[in-house]
């Protein structure tokens, strides 16, 4: 795929961050960003524009995912923003506004195809691939490529 996407990773669990970083950069999208906190996210440049985020619920700082996903919605509303967490139940039942989720622990595989899946639809919406079982989307998704 020629079109690469920039992607945000907030997750503050070092290692499982390394860990989706290459799985991005081994699907030939660039890793924007990493951040393991609310507050990292608000020290961002507003300049950048990250096409997907991928987002954990419980991060450093007593900050939480679902108040960085406000915060990504205001300041990058074309971003995608994907939640990875273990904690699938502190979902609210309307994401926080969130296009899906994919549950901890997740394969290399699960999220590679994900991964896949998203880029189809940020370039060329709706994805032509089905959507793998390791990512549940949210309503937001099918609103966003409808």
């Amino acid at each position: 795929m020629s079109d690469i996407m920039e992607v945000l990773v907030v997750e503050d669990e070092m290692l499982l961050a390394m860990d989706i970083e290459a799985m991005i950069e081994d699907s030939g999208h660039h890793v924007l960003a990493g951040a393991a906190s609310l507050q990292d996210v608000e020290a961002l440049p507003d300049s950048l524009n990250p096409q997907l985020a991928f987002v954990d619920i419980h991060l450093a700082q007593n900050s939480n995912g679902l108040d960085v996903c406000s915060y990504i919605r205001s300041h990058w509303p074309d971003a995608l923003i994907i939640f990875v967490t273990a904690n699938v139940a502190k979902i609210p039942a309307d994401f926080s506004g969130a296009h899906g989720v994919i549950a901890k622990p997740f394969s290399h595989a699960g999220v590679v195809n994900a991964i896949k899946y998203l880029a189809a639809g940020v370039f060329d919406p709706p994805p032509s691939i089905p959507r793998p079982p390791s990512l549940l989307a949210s309503p937001h998704l099918k609103a966003r490529w409808e």
